[in-house]
């Protein structure tokens, strides 16, 4: 079920919102189990054979957070957080992963090895994230005792479930018990409503008008057919624009979506076009990724081989390239490779990580 489509804004968007308040207002309850529903159902709706796979990681990552939580001894709560999220890369990486290193060893060592062709799950990338930092920011006592409604609702709450953005647990799920988000907030509706709106326009009239242009180009490259150089341009420059107004498109409803329930999502874009180098396009593009990538990625990187420059006693020029050069390559390679498995996403990344250094 897509944002800009007519049953999801039509249908299940309003009843969701009028069903969600309704039991609010008239109930004790405070309407997670609703909101709950809601995700496993916009989820399902992509494929049900695959809700599975999400209920099993909630599951499976809140057992793991109650033992994290619950530990007293540091090596072993730290042996938990660590166990923790190889499991999440490690399901993460069998749907996104296993066919191109099936690929690569075919093609060089020259085996025969049948692909798998698993399709990948939704949204799988945006809640193995967004429990990743959960699942830390517990091991740093950030987060307490919580019940499981408000773990499941964190990871699928249906606005931000497909594309983010990532958020943080003590950002967003605090919003939920507030007085105020307790009773529809006209304000909040026509706030949503606008953003909802403008996302709408980037997505529908702009993105989606932009591939008919950019899709047969590319098909044509990919065809090995002759293109000439304003044919290739523009269908390059056409694309770009496709990918910004799609994703912040989609994002800016997201936070639309999330205003009309009271909760404040973080914007994921801020022009990143209008960036006068690479290292602001990156604070601009995808803005809660960044800052997951530099908290979770990047910091843990350079604090390890900061400690190996130290250890070893380097000399300036060493320490550079141990404690910025080599960190920042290895997380730009990651990144590329999050964003896709292909060798063009690891040079993407590369290329990348050599333009911020």
């Amino acid at each position: 079920m897509l944002f800009n489509s007519a049953h999801y804004l039509l249908f299940f968007l309003p009843f969701i919102f009028i069903f969600y308040f309704l039991l609010r207002r008239f109930t004790d309850s405070d309407g997670k189990i609703i909101l709950i529903l809601a995700g496993l159902l916009f989820y399902g709706w992509w494929n049900i054979n695959y809700t599975p796979l999400i209920v099993f990681s909630i599951f499976f990552n809140y057992l793991l957070f109650k033992k994290i939580i619950s530990s007293k001894n540091k090596s072993k709560k730290k042996f938990i957080l660590l166990f923790t999220i190889f499991c999440n890369v490690f399901y993460l990486g069998i749907f996104k992963y296993t066919d191109f290193i099936i690929q690569n060893l075919n093609y060089f060592l020259d085996l025969k090895i049948k692909l798998f062709n698993l399709p990948f799950p939704l949204a799988m990338s945006f809640f193995t994230f967004q429990t990743i930092a959960f699942l830390v920011d517990a091991y740093d006592d950030e987060i307490k005792n919580i019940n499981f409604k408000k773990y499941s609702l964190f990871i699928i709450f249906f606005p931000q479930l497909i594309a983010g953005p990532i958020v943080k647990y003590n950002n967003m799920m605090s919003q939920f018990d507030t007085i105020e988000n307790k009773n529809i907030n006209l304000n909040n509706i026509l706030l949503g409503l606008t953003i909802i709106a403008i996302g709408l326009f980037k997505k529908v009239i702009i993105a989606d008008n932009l591939s008919t242009y950019a899709s047969p180009i590319f098909f044509a490259a990919d065809q090995s057919m002759s293109l000439s150089f304003l044919e290739a341009w523009s269908g390059v420059l056409c694309y770009t624009f496709q990918l910004y107004f799609d994703f912040s498109g989609y994002s800016d409803m997201a936070v639309g979506l999330g205003y009309m329930f009271g909760i404040k999502l973080p914007i994921n874009f801020n022009s990143p076009f209008k960036s006068t180098n690479v290292a602001e396009f990156w604070r601009s593009w995808h803005i809660t990724l960044g800052i997951f990538i530099r908290n979770y990625v990047y910091y843990p990187i350079s604090i390890f081989f900061t400690r190996v420059a130290i250890a070893k006693k380097r000399n300036a020029i060493s320490n550079y390239l141990l404690t910025l050069i080599i960190p920042t390559l290895i997380t730009y390679l990651l990144l590329g490779l999050w964003h896709g498995s292909g060798i063009n996403f690891i040079l993407f990344g590369a290329l990348h990580g050599i333009y911020i250094i």
